[in-house]
């Protein structure tokens, strides 16, 4: 599969998701999508995010929109974040890597002077008919999510 392109369908794909569900995007046909990739559960700059999507949650639900965070974790650190936070969306585990690599999010990064593969903290919409209508990457936390909602409203 090759990486989406802006104003391009994305692929169909899949992946495990928290509340023992499987994540497929032609499920979310006639829904916006936002997926949100962050680099590791319970670690400040991702439980912020986490809390801020969660926060505007209602928002996004009112513009026909879900919200789906993904990173490398296993779905047993999911659901203790889940529930933790009291996240009202589902996170997708990508522990394969395969919706990392489909979306170009894995990076090398220096890590206390070390090189790391890490994924690089990005947010993608897709829209109601299932084409890639905005990204964001190498993002900072700090008033994103307000950007993601004001994108959504102009969609």
């Amino acid at each position: 599969m090759t990486t989406p392109v802006i104003d391009q369908a994305v692929a169909d794909f899949e992946a495990p998701m928290t509340s023992e569900k499987t994540f497929r995007l032609s499920d979310y046909q006639g829904k916006n999508v936002i997926l949100y990739f962050y680099p590791k559960d319970s670690t400040p700059g991702c439980t912020t995010e986490g809390q801020e999507f969660r926060d505007a949650y209602v928002e996004f639900q009112a513009l026909d929109t879900e919200i789906f965070g993904i990173s490398r974790d296993s779905l047993k650190m999911h659901e203790n974040f889940k529930a933790k936070q009291s996240f009202p969306f589902e996170l997708i585990s990508d522990k394969d890597e395969a919706v990392c690599n489909l979306f170009d999010v894995i990076k090398m990064k220096n890590m206390y002077g070390k090189q790391v593969r890490g994924i690089e903290r990005s947010t993608f919409i897709i829209d109601k008919s299932g084409k890639l209508v905005h990204e964001w990457r190498k993002l900072r936390v700090k008033s994103h999510v307000a950007e993601v909602l004001e994108t959504v409203k102009e969609l």
